[in-house]
């Protein structure tokens, strides 16, 4: 199946919903015969999303930088686990790996990774399929303001529609499953 890269906080102090959200989707990942590829941490949603999918049966592939392995935050339980010299080394190489992208919940870092590999998208550097779980209407806000930009021209229509928004785990696989079809 595909190695799906899954962006998400890292954040140690989080609501249990979104923890469970993540555990829930690297279950779903697992069940489905896909691989995980995440930021290779083993806190907050990031550790919990690799535990649902080591709970299934899945594989995980964590990317880190040395500087977040030097603070004792890598997932060492990993089947694999690449060490690279920094956050943008980390985002170019979890790109490389993945066949498609879904993204969670999560702060700046959340955020720096979807408007990457989006950005690349917009610029047909990709054509791997991009999701956004809009749990709890979470993004809402930031989607909304995204319509905004593409009313003024600062992105284009067809852009904004390379991003799908769905509303829970199995809705955005089957979304990602579809295109990889």
């Amino acid at each position: 199946m595909a190695a799906i890269c899954v962006f998400c906080a890292s954040s140690r102090t989080l609501d249990q919903r979104w923890l469970d959200l993540a555990t829930e989707t690297g279950a779903e990942l697992a069940r489905r015969g896909h691989t995980l590829v995440s930021g290779g941490g083993c806190v907050g949603m990031m550790g919990a999303l690799a535990d649902g999918a080591r709970s299934a049966g899945g594989r995980t592939l964590g990317v880190i930088p040395q500087a977040l392995v030097d603070l004792e935050v890598a997932d060492l339980r990993s089947d694999e686990l690449l060490v690279t010299d920094s956050m943008a080394s980390r985002k170019t190489l979890m790109i490389d790996k993945s066949d498609a992208f879904l993204t969670l919940p999560g702060g700046l870092g959340t955020l720096d990774e979807v408007f990457e590999v989006w950005t690349t998208a917009t610029l047909a550097l990709h054509t791997k399929p991009m999701v956004l779980i809009d749990s709890d209407g979470f993004y809402r806000p930031l989607l909304d303001w995204l319509g905004t930009l593409a009313d003024q021209h600062f992105l284009k229509p067809s852009g904004l529609g390379l991003l799908t928004v769905a509303d829970n785990v199995p809705a955005a696989l089957e979304a990602i499953e579809s295109r990889l079809a």
